[in-house]
């Protein structure tokens, strides 16, 4: 696999499809099935645990797309107030399924929270610019591990039958070396 198809999924190695088993155990790195299998297993483990983080991403991403989108929906609403004089009348969240009602004065000023109780003062349009960027990050992100998901799976599924191919190719072997 070159290079450049490893970086288009995320480093993921991609598994070679055993087609010809007797060929394959033939090659020098191969001496015995259960080495093989051992190696295969340990692949299988590696890719287990790449898709346990990469589903672990990718809720992450579900939780904070929807929260910049939400975010950036508001800073919008306050762009389109510009030059009003008029307060607006908003309900914000206290805590999960708590809600307080606020009045805010016009304002060219706004606060976001950037992490790890992190929170910086924007201009309402600087605030606009970054929050579109992380939007489309968020889910330009969302899209890359989704397709590193449908490759992985693929992958599991190539060790899986490359599994079974050589374990039924070692026992069929050891079948007929018990023929007389």
């Amino acid at each position: 696999m070159a290079a450049e198809d490893q970086k288009a999924h995320g480093g993921i190695p991609q598994m070679r499809f055993v087609e010809d088993v007797d060929a394959y155990m033939k090659e020098p790195e191969h001496e015995n099935a259960e080495k093989v299998l051992r190696k295969l297993d340990e692949q299988y483990q590696k890719y287990k645990f790449m898709e346990f983080n990469l589903q672990q991403k990718k809720t992450r991403l579900k939780g904070q797309i929807p929260e910049i989108k939400t975010t950036l929906d508001i800073i919008q609403h306050m762009q389109s107030r510009k030059g009003s004089s008029e307060p607006m009348e908003t309900s914000f969240m206290m805590s999960d399924n708590l809600y307080a009602k606020a009045t805010v004065p016009p304002t060219e000023k706004v606060c976001l929270w950037l992490g790890a109780n992190v929170m910086l003062e924007y201009s309402v349009d600087d605030a606009a610019a970054l929050l579109s960027k992380n939007h489309n990050a968020a889910t330009s992100s969302m899209s890359q591990v989704e397709k590193d998901l449908e490759f992985l799976r693929n992958q599991l599924t190539t060790t899986e039958v490359n599994m079974a191919r050589v374990f039924n190719w070692d026992v069929r072997r050891r079948q007929a070396a018990k023929l007389p």
